[in-house]
């Protein structure tokens, strides 16, 4: 199929749908669990160099291996397979189709001489800075250098690791970017992100599918006869939906009740896990109120940050915008047409109310 036309230029693209309540926890857990990509990569850093071992005392090579695996371990907890990652190897990818590749992220500048040996024309990264600072890629260095050579660009288009759902939300726009690169440049296209085990054959396998008429189970099969990966297929088929159906919005009511709190903000949404929306106190109905335009049935992920007198209290919860309002550990009022209020209780030890307005 050719869906390109209707590629739109950004895209705010939440969750796919459920279709029951046993599958509700397994996406808590995996969905609500991702973090801000610079916390995770904080994280992993103090990880890495904590230990028996002072880092003083630890070579520059067996650094980058506990790096490494520290990193294929939130992999592996992140994306629901046994995914390994061994940066200290150098890159490593393999040819898709002949004019495709899937790899490993560049690491210094002669990572383009050896692509431009190989006929890339097209450099196509999918890694955001937190990414590349993590394991000390200079992608500056890298991008000036490719830009001494007229026969291949470096192209550079964000997807935030280990996060389905930012996959989803910006896969249209990075996939219209890939093409317009392969229409433009023509030859070889090398498409990496860090391992080449997530985003870039999630990537790949996108553009076999809507551009070059791939079916979307054959792509993937010959994407796992050349390379060993793990894409997530919810994220594109949902992203599919979302190009064929449209991106018709709503406009929606959130309200947190808490006249304790000194700020309340909410991050997911439509804007991803990294950046936070202030929610406004309305004094005369007690509450703390965010009105929002977002996708019409189709369900959102979100978490609120309240603070109280300085400490800062995550409450985390999941909607599931025009069928209920699920909400983890407080109260949220969800104001839509439709709704139907209930209390249920599923394999967590704490309840879940769905709250609603008729």
């Amino acid at each position: 199929m050719n869906c390109l036309q209707n590629l739109p230029r950004s895209s705010a693209l939440p969750f796919q749908s459920f279709k029951s309540h046993q599958r509700i926890p397994l996406c808590f857990v995996n969905t609500l669990g991702v973090k801000n990509t610079a916390d995770l990569y904080r994280s992993m850093a103090i990880k890495a160099t904590s230990g028996s071992t002072s880092s003083a005392e630890i070579t520059g090579a067996n650094e980058e291996e506990e790096k490494s695996g520290t990193y294929s371990n939130n992999m592996t907890e992140a994306m629901g397979a046994v995914l390994t990652y061994r940066h200290e190897l150098g890159i490593n990818y393999n040819f898709i189709r002949p004019d495709l590749i899937v790899g490993s992220c560049l690491q210094t500048p002669n990572d383009v001489d050896k692509l431009r040996a190989i006929g890339v024309k097209t450099i196509f990264c999918l890694q955001q800075n937190p990414d590349l600072e993590y394991f000390g890629v200079d992608i500056e260095a890298i991008r000036d250098y490719a830009k001494t050579f007229d026969d291949i660009e470096h192209l550079r288009a964000e997807i935030r690791d280990f996060d389905a759902y930012d996959l989803r939300m910006r896969l249209p726009a990075v996939v219209g970017k890939l093409y317009k690169a392969i229409n433009r440049n023509g030859g070889v296209t090398y498409v990496h992100c860090t391992a080449g085990l997530g985003r870039a054959p999630a990537v790949a396998l996108a553009y076999m599918f809507w551009v070059q008429g791939y079916k979307l189970s054959e792509a993937h099969k010959l994407l796992l006869s050349k390379r060993s990966c793990f894409p997530k297929l919810d994220a594109i088929k949902s992203a599919t939906a979302d190009i064929l159906t449209g991106l018709r919005k709503k406009l929606v009511t959130l309200t947190w009740e808490d006249n304790n709190c000194s700020t309340v903000e909410i991050s997911g949404l439509d804007i991803g896990w990294g950046q936070r929306i202030p929610l406004k106190f309305d004094e005369e109905q007690g509450l703390w109120i965010l009105n929002r335009e977002l996708p019409v049935s189709k369900p959102q992920c979100f978490k609120f940050l309240c603070r109280y007198y300085n400490v800062s209290v995550k409450v985390k919860l999941l909607v599931l915008i025009g069928h209920c309002a699920v909400l983890f550990h407080g109260y949220l009022h969800f104001f839509c047409p439709n709704f139907i209020g209930a209390s249920l209780s599923l394999f967590f030890n704490c309840t879940i109310n769905i709250v609603a307005l008729p």
